[in-house]
């Protein structure tokens, strides 16, 4: 087999998650997430039901696939920071800067799709739970990179605990901001100066281990 044809493959396995995941999405916004089978998703899509647990073992995936590029996204701003920054600065100034992108991340983004999404995810006790294993994830991820830049082990991951929890918090935040309506400068301001405050936190327990 050719690089050429393992490439072409691995393509139409991605569209196929997308579409997969996209349709799925659709669906659930229309209709509730648990009033829609999966079944009634392969049949949309167009693929027999064991053909989308292939793809998404969870019904539930379905619907975080549409995140999972942002998965162990912390322990790659720790492993690509600037020399001589530190973890919980690199991870500020990340966090920043993705709020003042307004990325969907941060639960700050007014976009009608992506604030049905996260109405969806956020009021769905199934998708939330499957969220936090989501978190879980990228909590244990942190934590090895911050090994990987000096910390001790129960230092490692009791920080990446509090910042994976952090973001979560915010986030959650800033999604009921927005239930007001669009974002406008307060509400931007707020966001900007509740991250500020608690990346302060963080740093007043973290700094002093060299984080």
């Amino acid at each position: 087999m050719t690089e050429e044809t393992t490439g072409l493959r691995e393509r139409k396995k991605q569209r196929t998650r997308q579409t997969l995941s996209e349709t799925a999405i659709a669906l659930f916004l229309e209709r509730g997430f648990d009033q829609v089978s999966v079944a009634e998703v392969a049949a949309a899509a167009e693929v027999s039901k064991p053909t989308l647990f292939r793809y998404f073992p969870a019904k539930e995936d379905l619907v975080l696939h549409r995140i999972a590029d942002h998965q162990g996204e912390a322990a790659r701003v720790v492993r690509g920071r600037a020399p001589g920054e530190s973890p919980l600065a690199a991870l500020r100034a990340h966090f920043r800067a993705r709020l003042d992108a307004r990325d969907p991340v941060t639960g700050l983004c007014d976009v009608p799709a992506v604030v049905a999404f996260r109405d969806m995810l956020y009021t769905t006790p199934s998708l939330m739970a499957r969220l936090m294993q989501y978190a879980a994830e990228d909590e244990r991820a942190l934590a090895e990179a911050l090994a990987e830049a000096g910390a001790d082990g129960v230092t490692a991951r009791t920080a990446a605990a509090q910042i994976v929890a952090v973001h979560h918090v915010l986030a959650r935040d800033n999604w009921r901001r927005l239930a007001s309506g669009r974002i406008t400068g307060p509400v931007l301001e707020a966001a900007r100066a509740d991250a500020e405050r608690a990346y302060d936190l963080l740093g007043a327990g973290l700094t002093a281990q060299g984080l």
